[in-house]
């Protein structure tokens, strides 16, 4: 796949079939990603792919936590609130999805079974927790941005496809003890992958970017 028609055609997939991904594709996508920039070149990412019986079980446990409205403490703190033209394109975002799916934003119970979808994962066969030290500051964060961009265009190369959940990392204690994790790494991003379900409903919505001249400005 050409680079810019792989940025291009990029999206993100909430539906995925459970045909699992090779371990030889897995390995070459993250031998891609790893020449990613970094600040100094400090490589602050550290990665944990879970599939198979692992991934099964601890979707039960952030799933349980998720439907019971357990207190979530992400490591990453979420914004209380955005500028007003961010908060318009949010909002514009989240009603042209349910619509896209056939879901009244007054349907209470179907925008919460939506929410939990998340802590299944999506269904996909594999995720990639992204973690760092928790010493570092906000340049590795941005460091890992573009681990993770680079991460999910190794996969979109290969056709595998792929979801940045936020939602997962609501509660990073339970995926650390899970996964024997010490605490002094904090989760940046949990990333669902796999082979995207043409039959989902969720993957029939597409979400509106900007166009190039309404966020460059241009100086000579």
């Amino acid at each position: 796949m050409e680079l810019l028609d792989g940025i291009e055609t990029r999206r993100s997939f909430r539906g995925f079939k459970p045909t699992p991904i090779a371990e030889e594709t897995l390995r070459r996508i993250l031998k891609a990603v790893s020449n990613s920039p970094s600040y100094q070149n400090t490589q602050p990412w550290e990665v944990v792919v879970v599939s198979g019986k692992k991934k099964d079980e601890l979707s039960k446990i952030i799933y349980q936590l998720a439907s019971s409205k357990a207190a979530t403490n992400p490591d990453l703190s979420h914004p209380k609130s955005w500028p007003p033209e961010h908060e318009a394109r949010s909002r514009e975002h989240g009603a042209r999805r349910l619509k896209a799916i056939g879901v009244e934003r007054e349907d209470e119970q179907a925008r919460e079974n939506l929410r939990l979808m998340n802590f299944e994962f999506y269904g996909a066969p594999s995720v990639i927790f992204l973690f760092m030290d928790r010493t570092l500051g906000h340049w590795s964060v941005y460091d890992m941005g573009l681990f993770s961009q680079n991460l999910i265009l190794a996969a979109h190369s290969f056709g595998v496809e792929s979801c940045l959940q936020a939602s997962v990392t609501n509660y990073p204690d339970a995926i650390r003890e899970f996964l024997g994790i010490p605490g002094s790494k904090q989760l940046v991003i949990a990333i669902s992958i796999g082979y995207p379900d043409p039959e989902a409903k969720l993957n029939t919505y597409r979400s509106i970017k900007m166009k190039p001249e309404e966020f460059v400005r241009w100086y000579s």
